[in-house]
């Protein structure tokens, strides 16, 4: 799966004022990504505020975004949640043409063992007709998937092929890296500014939500830090860091929302339990974007 190396982005779903799915602005996007050079697309993550969505409004997405694209990038796809029989059940079912891989959460709000999470996933790999991507993000899930298990999982399963590794440490992130063996397995930083140091530490890119707002600075970072050229890959992150955090300050997607206004790609539209950023936080986003973008 040499072709999800570099940057992905996970995509947002844009809404009208009404809050249903602007199908226009979600086709602008997958335009804006694809021209900024970003390397493949993440469908219905986290930041598609996909847990907000009805079955029949995923399905819109996914068939939007796989006519929008017209086969030139790589797809994946998030499918995962905390009921196992139920993701299996989705990956037997679900029309998953188009599709390049699935990216799969850790089981939340459960708390399982390690053993549990390893289980977890290899019934899903027994089953799955794609290529999987693990994804760790225990400050959303509320367990952390160790580097032990990560390794195991690869050991014993072909077909998941590496992992978004969303812990916020870059410790954690080059323990995997230590610890698989598998030449082709991908770890694929989950958090954007640590996303250049684990590339030069061995991984093989990132899922970035500030990749689909700023897609040309980010993604050519990514690929300076691939081809080790450090210098230039520094100086473009170091630019980019201020715009980074103010994106996550009160949430995501509510702050890549805003870069995403500004670019005249989509509204600001979230649905609850997610709100807008305050004010302020908007003022500062659109100013560095105004910086950035100009």
């Amino acid at each position: 799966m040499q072709s999800l190396k570099g940057t992905g982005v996970a995509l947002i779903t844009p809404f009208r004022s009404d809050l249903s799915v602007d199908v226009a602005a979600l086709q602008n996007l997958v335009e804006y990504v694809i021209k900024g050079g970003v390397e493949y697309l993440v469908v219905l993550g986290t930041t598609g505020e996909s847990v907000t969505l009805t079955t029949e409004e995923k399905q819109l997405v996914k068939r939007v975004v796989v006519e929008a694209n017209k086969k030139r990038l790589p797809l994946v796809l998030g499918v995962g949640g905390n009921n196992t029989q139920a993701v299996v059940q989705e990956l037997s079912h679900d029309n998953l043409e188009g599709f390049d891989a699935i990216l799969s959460v850790s089981p939340y709000y459960n708390k399982p063992t390690q053993e549990g999470i390893y289980q977890h996933f290899k019934m899903i790999a027994e089953h799955s007709p794609l290529p999987i991507i693990l994804y760790n993000v225990p400050g959303r899930t509320g367990s952390n998937m160790m580097p032990g298990t990560v390794a195991r999982l690869a050991n014993d399963f072909k077909n998941i092929i590496g992992i978004k590794e969303a812990a916020g440490s870059i410790v954690q992130g080059m323990e995997i890296l230590r610890q698989v063996e598998r030449k082709d397995f991908l770890v694929i930083s989950g958090d954007d500014t640590i996303a250049l140091p684990l590339v030069l530490a061995g991984g093989a890119g990132v899922i970035s939500v500030i990749g689909q707002g700023i897609p040309q600075q980010f993604s050519e970072m990514i690929r300076l830090g691939l081809a080790r050229k450090v210098d230039e890959a520094f100086a473009l992150q170091f630019d980019m860091m201020p715009i980074i955090d103010m994106i996550f300050e009160q949430g995501n997607p509510a702050g890549i929302k805003e870069i995403l206004k500004f670019a005249k790609i989509s509204e600001t539209h979230l649905r609850l339990p997610l709100v807008n950023v305050d004010r302020s936080l908007a003022e500062r986003i659109e100013n560095e974007s105004k910086r950035i973008l100009k």
